[in-house]
């Protein structure tokens, strides 16, 4: 990896604060104060949820993942895709950052296939293929500031729900030829912790072989588990820093939990 390569942020911020109003408007003011370009991925929080309850549509979950069936896939790109988003990218212009709201499909910008019926049927639910690296870096160079909402395409122009964590590594990892990329998943932890109970017990560092005996020995649990394999997955695949740290620490160098080979 080149030293001279200009240096991005890929943010992923979770669920938890989008559901949080004030905590959501202090994480966009602080990463509208960030002077490098960077790409904002985000997740869908409870909103969806609740929008399908009012409709009468039933959300199916299994081990915490969403069963997207037709309707409910129209829920989540219209509550991710539509007000989430673009209430995003409005707060950001208006605190002087010329964001730009995307999908996968926009640009042909994330390309995914859906998964597998087998051995859990997901329903609409996109793994990803490909990420058009070099045609983000274009808007980048640009000026803008991409803001990514969780939904792909395949290319028989389906659209599928897709793991926001994922998509935020994906992107890091395209944008890693053209960038010295750090990718920081925010939400409302101040890192992996080795007790749940304890807010302030966190694990600074995490490779491989760590993750494996954390997860072996229970202590790294549920949802912790894919997020942490999209971290070692980033890092060992041109990802200079992964981070994982309360939306509050964004801007701080010391903190959360590091990712290390």
């Amino acid at each position: 990896m080149s030293v001279n390569l200009p240096k991005l942020q890929v943010i992923k911020i979770g669920g938890n604060v989008i559901d949080n109003p004030p905590l959501l408007e202090a994480f966009l003011q602080d990463i509208a104060s960030i002077k490098e370009p960077f790409v904002l991925v985000h997740g869908g929080g409870k909103i969806a949820t609740e929008m399908a309850k009012e409709l009468g549509i039933t959300s199916q979950m299994i081990e915490g993942r969403r069963v997207t069936d037709t309707a409910s896939l129209r829920i989540v790109t219209m509550v991710y895709a539509g007000w989430i988003n673009k209430t995003m990218v409005a707060q950001l212009q208006s605190k002087q950052k010329n964001a730009i709201g995307f999908t996968g499909p926009d640009a042909g910008l994330v390309i995914s296939k859906k998964r597998n019926p087998s051995p859990i049927d997901y329903g609409w639910v996109g793994d990803i293929e490909q990420v058009n690296g070099k045609a983000l870096n274009g808007f980048i160079n640009q000026g803008y500031y991409p803001i990514f909402a969780p939904i792909t395409a395949d290319k028989e122009g389906h659209l599928l729900n897709t793991n926001a964590d994922t998509m935020a590594q994906a992107i890091a990892i395209a944008l890693s030829e053209f960038f010295e990329v750090t990718l920081t998943y925010c939400f409302e932890k101040n890192g992996v912790l080795s007790n749940p109970d304890d807010d302030y017990s966190v694990i600074p560092h995490i490779n491989q072989s760590s993750f494996l005996a954390l997860k072996e020995g229970g202590i790294v649990t549920a949802g912790m588990i894919p997020k942490l394999e999209n971290a070692i997955k980033a890092i060992s695949q041109g990802v200079n820093t992964v981070k994982l740290c309360h939306a509050s620490q964004v801007l701080i160098q010391e903190g959360g939990t590091r990712i290390t080979a």
